[in-house]
């Protein structure tokens, strides 16, 4: 089991800007991401009025979310199939073990679900003598190097091709030692080679949900691998494996959703595969399963309805938010320490793990605004990391020093004459003794910031004194 390790942020940190590799991944990928999301947007004239009703149909079930949930529930189980409610992870890691033991299950495999990472399924079923086999492409090589995903819908993000080699040439022992590795084919075929046997043996098949429809009891995944639907139509017995808020109300709020979710994902109008699932294999059916499971998970979510985080709750893990973050973009996504990294794992882990094991989460960004300007369901994620930073202030998690200057910062705030005449003083200091080179590479009390970059020398006036100006002058807007 990953014990997290957000409270190392920015030892992670560090360590990742200094991995070649790393950086060479980063700086390959990102910005496809980027480009290919924008061309997807301005393509279609109603995106941003669709983000408006994402968001809207999100709001409306969070707050009928009792509901919609039984809702779904019901549904399910007149379609045949079995919901179970797990309050927390070790609750769901038992039901899930209960459920492939119940089955005689040896080999289990799986569909990419953040949700079994964040419980650690995998671990435990191990620990009980079930295999379980990671069939999305990037969750493959993951398991083979043991390693938590560091993008989530690209788990594989932070790796290049002669890391999948090394990885294939050391699991896949029984293959010629002479095969070439030299394009993206020749991983995809040495994986589907592999990986043809496990979707024919296994017993169980798990995967997540990107949607939980409650008006008909059925669970959706989207895919561009199609190892979803073999993962849910081959074996015996399927799990759906999904936390609590990813019920919608109807069809027609599903599709509206899907709308957003694969432009902001990947660019695409609509994932290549996109299976909704309803129950077990019925009498008329050519295939599916016997038995159809669902398995939902709280750990921690409905603590958060009702609270300043219920937004987070939106999330459709799109992943647009880690893809347009400079901070996500220069560190990766192991450096936030445990399953959900860039700005929506800033705001989500703190309230799963706590904001004591991950305060430095939301300290990690540059308030930039980009995440939430790009989230498909507008989720104010600048917002929430400053709700964070509060909690952690109040509790006294913050480092001494930080402490001392913020309330040094507070004492001048609180008597505007003494703040403005302060700042005036400073700026005219600072910008005297910078304004040969307009800038300092060193400066005492700023050597966080000087490490890295160059602190700007101030010019002109101060905020102050330019407002109090374009108040006489008339040229305030």
């Amino acid at each position: 089991m990953h014990v997290p390790t957000s409270a190392a942020f920015k030892q992670n940190a560090h360590a990742a800007i200094d991995d070649p590799g790393l950086q060479k991944a980063l700086a390959r990928s990102g910005p496809s991401f980027i480009a290919r999301r924008a061309a997807a947007a301005a393509a279609l004239p109603e995106f941003e009025e669709l983000r408006n009703t994402a968001r809207d149909i999100k709001n409306h079930t969070l707050a009928n979310l009792d509901f919609y949930l039984e809702t779904y529930a019901a549904n399910v189980e007149k379609a045949g199939g079995s919901v179970h409610w797990c309050a927390d992870a070790q609750a769901a890691r038992e039901t899930v073990l209960k459920i492939c033991q119940a089955a005689g299950a040896r080999t289990v495999t799986k569909g990419k679900s953040m949700i079994s990472e964040e419980i650690a399924v995998n671990d435990h079923l191990e620990k009980h003598g079930i295999t379980p086999v990671e069939t999305d492409l990037g969750e493959y090589i993951i398991q083979l190097r043991h390693e938590l995903p560091s993008h989530i819908i690209a788990p594989a993000f932070h790796l290049n091709l002669e890391d999948w080699e090394e990885a294939f040439r050391k699991s896949h022992t029984d293959l010629p030692a002479d095969r070439v590795f030299t394009e993206r084919r020749d991983i995809l075929t040495e994986a589907r080679t592999k990986l043809r046997a496990r979707f024919l043996a296994a017993d169980v098949g798990i995967t997540g949900a990107n949607f939980l429809i409650a008006e008909t009891g059925t669970s959706v995944i989207v895919t561009n691998e199609g190892n979803g639907d073999l993962t849910q139509t081959l074996p015996r017995v399927h799990i759906v494996l999904a936390s609590i808020e990813k019920v919608v109300p109807t069809l027609e709020d599903c599709t509206s959703l899907l709308r957003v979710l694969a432009r902001s994902a990947t660019g695409q109008d609509m994932s290549v595969y996109t299976t909704f699932s309803t129950g077990p294999r019925r009498s008329e059916d050519l295939d599916g399963p016997a038995e159809y499971h669902v398995v939902l998970v709280d750990n921690g979510r409905s603590a958060m309805i009702g609270t300043e985080f219920q937004d987070m709750l939106r999330c459709i893990r799109c992943a647009a938010c880690m893809n347009h973050c400079p901070v996500y973009g220069a560190v990766g996504g192991h450096a936030y320490g445990w399953v959900y990294p860039g700005p929506m794992g800033s705001v989500l882990t703190p309230a799963l793990i706590g904001v004591d094991k991950a305060g430095l989460l939301p300290n990690a960004s540059t308030f930039c605004g980009k995440c939430e300007s790009v989230c498909p369901v507008k989720i104010p994620l600048p917002g929430l990391m400053r709700h964070w930073r509060e909690r952690e202030f109040e509790r006294h998690l913050t480092p001494a020093t930080q402490r001392r200057n913020l309330g040094l910062w507070a004492w001048f705030a609180r008597r505007p004459s003494l703040y403005r005449v302060a700042t005036r003083a400073a700026a005219a200091v600072l910008g005297a003794a910078g304004r040969k080179r307009g800038r300092f590479g060193r400066m005492p009390f700023a050597g966080g910031w000087t490490q890295g970059r160059d602190l700007p020398a101030p010019e002109g006036d101060t905020f102050f004194a330019r407002y109090a100006r374009a108040q006489r002058d008339g040229t305030l807007r």
